[in-house]
């Protein structure tokens, strides 16, 4: 554990090697994140309604219990441990404790809301869409923080000597 604690690992060329590909498909999972929700959808809760509602004008179907069961099944164990590996690494990252928790906090709340969104829209209310579309921004966000935040621990944080003054112990 202290290994991680002190950063040590930073200094293991196969740990740097291990954690930097990792980063790469995550970063291109993210990506895909992208892809696959504006291929269906844009940021206006009228699509995402059509979406999840179906639609006459666009000859679209709703979206079935089965089918959005099929999703949640496979959505919520790989985001969990998605958001699990890159929150537990951003632990290590010399940044304030209350900064770690919001992160942390916001990458776990928007995962499950952008998910449970999906519900609410098909069998709830149509008015949750603005949930959906918030949810969607704000994990993509985390997300993409999170990424740029460990590889810049990864590879930058000590040529340039970066320096948090109210760093609390992890």
């Amino acid at each position: 554990m202290k290994y991680m604690e002190k950063g040590g690992f930073k200094h293991n060329p196969l740990m740097r090697l291990t954690l930097s590909l990792t980063l790469m498909f995550l970063f291109f999972f993210w990506l895909t994140n992208f892809a696959m929700y504006f291929a269906h959808m844009n940021l206006n809760p009228q699509s995402v309604v059509a979406y999840y509602r179906g639609s006459d004008a666009t000859f679209q179907v709703p979206k079935t219990f089965e089918g959005l069961s099929e999703t949640s099944h496979f959505h919520l164990p790989i985001m969990a441990l998605v958001i699990l590996m890159l929150t537990h690494l951003m632990i290590f990252v010399p940044v304030s404790k209350p900064l770690k928790v919001f992160v942390i906090v916001l990458a776990f709340a928007s995962a499950f809301l952008q998910e449970a969104s999906s519900w609410l829209v098909r069998f709830g209310h149509p008015a949750w869409a603005w949930l959906k579309v918030f949810s969607f921004v704000c994990l993509q966000s985390v997300l993409g923080f999170l990424m740029l935040a460990l590889l810049a621990y990864l590879w930058f944080w000590d040529r340039y000597n970066w320096q948090i003054k109210d760093r609390p112990e992890a």
